[in-house]
């Protein structure tokens, strides 16, 4: 009996250090090259989640370059698929901006598509950039830095700085925190999300490495990967309408 329990623990270590092992490779981010640059020791390091967002970028770029040739008045399948996927964006933005916010559109729905594509780009052998807590960051406070710019713009300076001490000049210091708030939410929402379905897919595959995991990759590579960008840029979208309301 002492045996088993001790053939028992020893597995149950080395699956523990195995996990935390490939936990730990997941979550770092190599240094792919570096740029040489005078004055600087090593030069400026690209990381690799910032070559694999170059390599989505120019995918998408070529892709809408493609698909957007020889549009006509009388649209083929590939125009009509085209249109249907810009409207349900379009529509999906609406929903959540309103008629004002509907001006920060093209950002929107650019992340959309940039988090969607992030997120399963894991399926070709790539590590998705959303797993960079600094990706994540950026992210945030990009959203953040327009949902701010958004409510200058609708309500003027004056009105920005009034809209902090409401209903009550009590909250001033908690709208204050709403603002950096916001951000760190986004962030780590979509951070911890990608490393949560990551850290069940290895469980999953270590219990049963034969056909259950393709099924579940398909869930949280695809259906879970697209879900979170909805979920980031249906936030955001509340957070402007909230910004551009009188």
């Amino acid at each position: 009996m002492g045996v088993l329990e001790s053939a028992g623990l020893s597995v149950s270590y080395f699956a523990d250090s195995s996990i935390s092992e490939e936990i730990n490779e997941q979550l770092s981010c190599d240094v792919v090259f570096s740029i040489p640059v005078p004055f600087i020791d090593g030069g400026i390091p690209v990381y690799e989640s910032t070559v694999v967002t170059w390599i989505i970028m120019a995918v998408l770029v070529i892709l809408s370059i493609i698909i957007t040739r020889n549009l006509k008045v009388v649209p083929s399948k590939r125009q009509m698929l085209l249109e249907t996927a810009i409207g349900w964006i379009r529509d999906f933005c609406y929903n959540g901006m309103g008629e004002r916010g509907m001006r920060y559109f093209p950002y929107l729905g650019t992340v959309l598509i940039y988090i969607g594509f992030s997120n399963i780009i894991g399926i070709f052998g790539f590590k998705p950039p959303t797993k960079d807590l600094s990706v994540t960051i950026g992210l945030a406070l990009m959203s953040i830095i327009l949902i701010e710019y958004a409510n200058i713009h609708q309500r003027k300076a004056n009105g920005f700085f009034k809209s902090l001490a409401q209903p009550t000049a009590i909250m001033l210091p908690m709208n204050i925190l709403e603002i950096g708030i916001r951000p760190l939410s986004l962030c780590m929402r979509l951070f911890g999300n990608v490393i949560a379905s990551f850290i069940i897919m290895e469980l999953i595959k270590m219990v049963c490495p034969a056909v259950i995991p393709m099924v579940f990759s398909l869930y949280f590579d695809i259906f879970d990967g697209c879900l979170q960008a909805y979920i980031f840029v249906f936030l955001t979208s509340l957070f402007i309408r909230e910004a551009v309301e009188d």
